[in-house]
């Protein structure tokens, strides 16, 4: 690899729990004289595709990755030199030194913007000592570590045995050891200036899911791949020759790691029922005027849900993160779950409840192409407190949906085909659909979440109910 020289730019925190991004393209080429804050990559993260603007002016003399290829936060992306042409000066140098402090300390809010050296809408003032300091550092200097950061109360031992100070600098960091259930006091340190970093949580992680010996032979690097040694056993299954190993795509492993920690931390069950939406299959095309579209399925069965949870609003609610309180809200935003090429997206339509059947159509489609086209921001992927899954149009009749944590119950509707039914004594063709309702068995009893499906159900079999003209 070609030796760090200049200002290198290194992956910011990208918020929201975020670790890593992957290449989609470059926008510039070595050689190119770029600007602070212009766009030099488009990346995909767990949420979308986002543009990366650089923090740097300069000319561009190295690339870091290739497209299709993972880079972790913290690890170089591009370098620039000053030279003829490049805007870079001393006083840009101190912007990014305190920009990286804000990076480091988990702002989020680093992918728009954050190379400029205006004044912060905050008003916050820079540290003079940066300032001072900043001109007497070297061209191809490493930035300064910030002090370390003692770890918050929740992380301190709750027993009176003494136990070893543990510095964590990334909240990215923390949360990861949170996520896989580890103590980071118990985590070995290996940072340069004694932080335990990501490497050592995966490496923790490692020992703790396998027993000793299969320990004592496999380790995962910082960026979490099986090392060499080890790809040949690792996964190799009797009389079958690996082809090739496929690296996670970002949304791919945000998306387990949910699906994960639903499985793990909800105590779910299903109810579900067969559905006659014979009625409302014909009179979707007349509730439209003529020449304009009629509503989605989705639109008008995401009408009937939001009506039933009006009536059953546990639903529609959260559990504290102790699972000691059950958390109300005012109205309901709406998660939609979306199959795109990328994977399972969840776009939100926030305050669902407020929107007409017209409203709510007009956000499904806006939502549904955005996602499929990787370009919802990702302040539209997040906040759901009820989750409606249309797995019919994928051609199946049922799911054993999984919960969209942190919602505590999820709608499936199943694809809406002929069969035979029963119909005062006789046996005629209908449109049938199933229902399907998970939920987290904490917040409420089946009686409950029956009830809903029976709202949810009468709406279907009879839709001019729920517009208040029968």
């Amino acid at each position: 690899m070609t030796a760090l020289t200049g200002r290198v730019f290194r992956l910011p925190d990208l918020g929201e729990g975020l670790t890593e991004a992957g290449l989609v393209q470059w926008l510039v080429a070595v050689g190119d004289t770029i600007v602070t804050d212009q766009a030099i990559a488009e990346v995909e993260t767990a949420k979308s595709v986002v543009e990366l603007p650089s923090p740097f002016a300069g000319v561009v003399t190295a690339l870091h990755g290739e497209p299709g290829e993972t880079i972790d936060v913290g690890a170089p992306v591009l370098e620039v030199a000053e030279g003829a042409g490049a805007e870079s000066t001393a006083a840009d140098a101190v912007e990014h030194d305190a920009y990286r402090e804000e990076e480091r300390a988990g702002s989020g809010n680093v992918l728009i913007g954050y190379g400029t050296s205006a004044p912060t809408a905050s008003g916050r003032r820079r540290p003079r000592a940066r300032a001072t300091a900043a001109p007497h550092r070297s061209a191809d200097a490493e930035p300064v570590p910030p002090p370390t950061i003692a770890p918050p109360e929740r992380d301190m031992p709750t027993d009176a045995s003494p136990r070893r100070p543990v510095a964590v600098r990334s909240p990215l960091v923390r949360r990861l050891a949170r996520d896989l259930g580890l103590d980071v006091r118990t985590i070995a340190a290996t940072g340069h200036d004694g932080a335990v970093t990501r490497a050592d949580v995966l490496a923790a992680a490692v020992d703790a899911a396998v027993d000793g010996a299969e320990a004592s032979h496999r380790r995962i690097d910082a960026h979490g791949r099986i090392g060499a040694e080890d790809r040949a056993g690792a996964g190799a299954v009797d009389d079958l020759s690996v082809t090739s190993r496929e690296r996670l795509s970002p949304l791919r492993k945000a998306v387990g790691a949910k699906l994960s920690r639903s499985r793990s931390e909800i105590p779910e069950a299903t109810v579900w029922v067969d559905v006659d939406a014979t009625e409302l299959w014909n009179l979707r095309s007349q509730m439209a005027a003529e020449g304009d579209r009629h509503p989605s399925l989705t639109a008008l069965i995401a009408r009937f849900a939001l009506i039933a949870l009006e009536e059953h609003p546990i639903l529609a609610s959260r559990l504290s993160d102790d699972a000691s309180e059950l958390i109300s809200f005012d109205g309901v935003n709406l998660g939609v779950a979306t199959d795109t090429e990328r994977g399972l997206m969840v776009p939100v339509i926030r305050r669902a409840h407020e929107r007409s059947v017209e409203q709510l159509d007009d956000a499904l489609r806006e939502l549904t192409a955005a996602a499929r086209a990787g370009s919802v921001p990702p302040e539209r992927l997040r906040g759901s407190t009820f989750t409606l899954n249309n797995y019919g149009g994928l051609g199946v009749d049922g799911s054993a949906a999984i919960i969209n944590h942190p919602d505590v119950a999820i709608l499936g509707v199943g694809r809406i085909i002929e069969r035979a039914w029963v119909v005062d004594g006789r046996i005629v063709p209908r449109r049938i659909a199933q229902l399907s309702l998970v939920f987290d068995h904490r917040v409420c009893d089946g009686g409950y979440a029956a009830s809903f499906l029976r709202r949810v159900t009468e709406l279907v079999e009879h839709p001019l109910r729920a517009f208040g003209r029968v």
